[in-house]
């Protein structure tokens, strides 16, 4: 079978910045097997499958994949899995309705096309889980997994926090812009600590605002020792987190990702009350890149 793909970079709108998602369109008849070989075959942060929803109600049915395992829940893939099925719809002779539904592992994921003008130019998910505060993690051992001293570790919001609204990350915040910088994964490190609650990726973040125009700069690094360009799922913790040790019922926060490693991004975290319950929002700006297709046979395994 013939199966087409797109990729597209989320969280920026120029092509080649931001974090690069592949998009399978044509995934039925995969199994779980195919579709990790794929995501590897890739190389990205994620892919993403797309099926036929399970209940009709809803836009698709959506796997993640990373190189190394499939995920319930994750930022920017749903993004760019929204813009790339809505910007395909929007040249054909049924768009879709500007607010997606995808049935995921996590739950189900709300997706709403942003536009300018008119036009479709990114998109923003409502998180499938409340913030969750997990196991806290030693302050000494989480600056040993990031090649820091101690005293490149904040303390005095939050301890070092396994933190989820979907997918558990360790998130901690770093006393300055040049420890952020200064980051380094260590492998031993890591596999000493991690995984804690689920987590096995180092979310980190500061309030230092030295050459930059966004609230907060964030890093994160993978245990493959791999960083990722931009994380909505850590962002979107993070941010929860912030808004509950701030006591802030409504937080808006503009994060800058990536720009260590030559792929500047931008993310917009907000969180805000919805009849009584917290609601967590992450949205960015997308830009198609590459599209093509793959032969692949169907398999009889799922």
């Amino acid at each position: 079978m013939n199966r087409r793909y797109v990729t597209a970079d989320v969280f920026t709108d120029e092509k080649f910045k931001g974090n690069p998602v592949a998009v399978v369109l044509d995934a039925e008849g995969l199994s779980t097997n195919q579709m990790q070989a794929i995501a590897v075959e890739f190389g990205y942060s994620e892919t993403t499958f797309v099926l036929p929803p399970r209940d009709p109600a809803n836009s698709a049915w959506v796997r993640i994949f990373t190189p190394s395992r499939e995920i319930p829940f994750a930022g920017h893939p749903n993004i760019g899995t929204a813009f790339v099925l809505a910007a395909r719809a929007a040249s054909g002779p049924a768009p879709l309705r500007d607010q997606l539904v995808f049935e995921e592992a996590a739950g189900l994921v709300p997706v709403t096309q942003l536009k300018e003008n008119g036009k479709l130019v990114g998109a923003e998910l409502i998180a499938p889980e409340p913030l969750a505060r997990l196991s806290q993690v030693p302050q000494d051992r989480v600056a040993e997994c990031l090649s820091l001293d101690c005293s490149d570790i904040l303390v005095d919001a939050h301890p070092p926090q396994v933190a989820s609204v979907g997918l558990p990350f360790v998130v901690v915040e770093l006393a300055s812009r040049d420890a952020l910088r200064r980051c380094t994964p260590n492998l031993v490190a890591y596999k000493g600590l991690l995984p804690v609650d689920g987590a096995t990726s180092i979310y980190a973040y500061t309030r230092d605002r030295v050459d930059s125009d966004c609230d907060l700069q964030a890093r994160m690094f993978t245990p493959r020792m791999t960083e990722d360009p931009a994380t909505g799922s850590a962002t979107g913790a993070m941010a929860a987190l912030v808004a509950q040790v701030r006591g802030a019922s409504d937080l808006v926060l503009r994060v800058g990702q990536g720009v260590d490693m030559g792929r500047p991004s931008v993310l917009i975290a907000s969180v805000d009350a919805d009849n009584g319950k917290t609601r967590i929002r992450i949205g960015g700006k997308c830009v198609s890149v590459m599209e093509g297709s793959f032969w692949l046979a169907s398999s009889d395994q799922t």
